[in-house]
């Protein structure tokens, strides 16, 4: 059974299940029925056209629930509408979804947390790390929007912003998370950078190249974690790199900077520096000031201090990171750095294996336990 073919398939499914009048609430539940039928079906009998088979049991899939509900006279006429089995046209609905998932019936972050589970393909617990709340509290915001969309035409798309958080979050979670969808945010992000003019989308562009060129470097062949400071940065893809600089740049030039652009502009630093020695920190503390200013993101001034501890000294750093809540994801990482800078080694060591415990995936974890085992092995020697 190809998985990943299955998960390519299923936003192109769920836009046609809608456009063809199903509220979303239900396509949802007929196109995940469908998956459950494709699991059991394929490997003995695998479909000519995967996509046309999925259209036509989604869609008999919601017809059946919808003869189910109270509602089943006042629908029964889409029985006539069942569309006969056979080859799909090969359209690409992924972006147009997106869109539609931003309705304006619902707040920004709730289409946002909508879109993500049910076109991005992320758990309610990745979500729930990304927005920093618990992940009942995200199980229940998921409800609420999906009642609030039940029975509402998708016919007035979204807008740009909500979409672009989405596509940011994807990304986020591709790059650094469980799931591998980077590439697929990319690419969603290019086609809307081909068919929109503005600067937000060319900067979010620009920042998911810059960070997917160093992908390679990121990770030892047994998969552990290397720090930015000692990747190898020959492995870094210079095209894709050059190919982020001059988007970045042709949107800053347009003098309206938004927060996708500053985050780019801090990326482009990064890969600018030949070693990590010669990296531009006191300009990175700029940019992360405008994004401070842009965002007012506690996750934001979290990284600030990093490049403050860099710029300025550790301690300065830990004076930075001394404003900020310490439940932040990452702030006890991110103290443990600044005392091993200062030579705080015994406190950095606590503070690593405390942040190994908090860490929101295995790599993390892995990561920041060796740094404990490395800084205590020093000590004892």
């Amino acid at each position: 059974m190809n998985e990943a073919l299955l998960r390519s398939l299923t936003p192109s499914v769920l836009a046609i299940l809608v456009r063809r009048g199903a509220d979303f609430a239900a396509a949802e539940d007929a196109v995940q029925d469908a998956l459950v039928e494709a699991v059991r079906v394929w490997p003995a009998d695998p479909p000519r056209d995967a996509k046309g088979w999925l259209v036509t049991v989604a869609w008999r899939k919601f017809l059946d629930a919808t003869r189910a509900d109270t509602a089943r006279r006042r629908r029964e006429h889409l029985v006539d509408e069942e569309p006969a089995p056979g080859p799909t046209p090969a359209v690409d609905d992924t972006l147009q979804l997106y869109f539609l998932c931003a309705h304006p019936s619902l707040t920004p972050s709730s289409a946002v947390a909508l879109t993500l589970r049910a076109v991005g393909g992320l758990t309610t617990r990745q979500i729930a790390q990304a927005y920093l709340v618990p992940e009942a509290t995200m199980a229940q915001r998921i409800s609420r929007a999906k009642r609030t969309v039940s029975g509402v035409r998708f016919d007035q798309p979204g807008d740009v912003a909500t979409v672009l958080r989405v596509l940011y979050l994807v990304f986020n979670e591709g790059y650094s998370g469980d799931v591998d969808l980077a590439a697929e945010a990319i690419r969603l992000t290019r086609q809307l950078a081909a068919a929109i003019d503005h600067p937000e989308v060319a900067g979010l562009l620009a920042l998911m190249l810059l960070h997917h060129a160093r992908r390679a470097a990121r990770t030892a062949p047994d998969g552990s974690l290397v720090p930015l400071a000692e990747q190898d940065r020959g492995r870094w893809d210079t095209n894709v790199i050059a190919e982020g600089v001059e988007i970045l740049q042709a949107a800053l030039a347009r003098d309206r900077l938004g927060e996708f652009q500053a985050q780019a502009a801090i990326a482009a630093l990064h890969a600018d520096a030949p070693t990590a020695e010669e990296t531009d920190w006191v300009q990175i503390v700029e940019w992360y000031d405008e994004l401070a200013r842009l965002t007012d993101s506690p996750v934001v001034r979290l990284n600030r201090a990093v490049a403050v501890g860099e710029a300025d000294g550790p301690r300065a750093g830990l004076a930075a990171l001394a404003a900020l809540d310490d439940s932040l994801p990452r702030h006890t990482a991110v103290a443990a750095y600044l005392h091993e800078r200062d030579g705080d080694l015994a406190t950095a060591a606590r503070l690593y294996a405390e942040a190994a415990h908090k860490a929101p995936n295995l790599a993390e974890r892995g990561h920041l336990t060796r740094q404990a085992a490395r800084l205590n092995a020093g000590r004892r020697r």
